[in-house]
């Protein structure tokens, strides 16, 4: 059965949405062949296919009309939108992207190649596995640690836990991981929108965790209208 698109409301002049498992999606796409790196491709051209698109986490993007997006199964994504220089992002920002600090770097080039400016930016943080499900090795942690985050807003150690899955152990908030990123870049905190949508406890959304590596991908995209 048909399932409605999670729609956001990123401010006039732009439309940002997430589908769900039996979604439909509404226009073309242009995705990338994601590998959890931190690469950024500035879209150009409304015929770019994802073999023209290897290797590449983030699109940047100020052609009207043209959706861009990101594929996630658990990962972050991370939609951003300049109002006054009329410029859009979508991020794939997994844990490993997290570190990397991606959402960072693509901010970073959107002021750089496009003129934006932080203050100006709105975001958002669509779903992804939620901290209670993120469940982790110390290696993780310390990857997190060794990147300069602040370890006790994304960061918990939940013990022995109760024998249940995800319970117990290093869990890490992904959410919050991201948030910060982009408070970090100069978006005001007012201009994150968070869905909080966990994709591991959430069935109409694609979960890796849950699923496994196979499963079908969320897709997350924005547009200039």
């Amino acid at each position: 059965m048909y399932q409605e698109l999670l729609e956001y409301s990123i401010g006039p002049g732009a439309e940002a949405f997430t589908t769900r498992r039996e979604s439909v999606l509404p226009c073309t796409v242009i995705q990338g062949h994601q590998v959890h790196g931190d690469r950024i491709a500035v879209i150009d051209r409304p015929d770019l296919t994802k073999a023209d698109l290897e290797g590449y986490d983030a699109f940047i993007c100020r052609l009207p009309g043209v959706a861009i997006g990101v594929r996630t199964a658990d990962c972050v994504p991370v939609l951003l939108y300049d109002p006054v220089r009329r410029v859009v992002a979508a991020v794939h920002s997994g844990w490993k992207g997290t570190v990397l600090k991606i959402a960072q770097k693509t901010i970073r080039l959107m002021e750089s190649d496009f003129g934006c400016r932080p203050t100006d930016l709105r975001a958002v943080i669509g779903p992804a596995i939620g901290p209670d499900s993120f469940q982790v090795g110390p290696e993780v942690v310390d990857k997190f640690r060794d990147a300069g985050f602040p370890m006790p807003q994304v960061w918990s150690d939940r013990g022995p836990g109760d024998g249940s899955p995800m319970s117990g152990g290093h869990h890490i908030d992904l959410f919050r991981a991201n948030k910060w990123i982009l408070e970090q870049s100069g978006v005001p905190a007012d201009n994150i929108q968070i869905s909080g949508i966990d994709t591991y406890t959430d069935l109409s959304f694609f979960s890796a965790r849950r699923e496994g590596t196979a499963c079908g991908r969320n897709i997350n995209a924005i547009r200039l209208i």
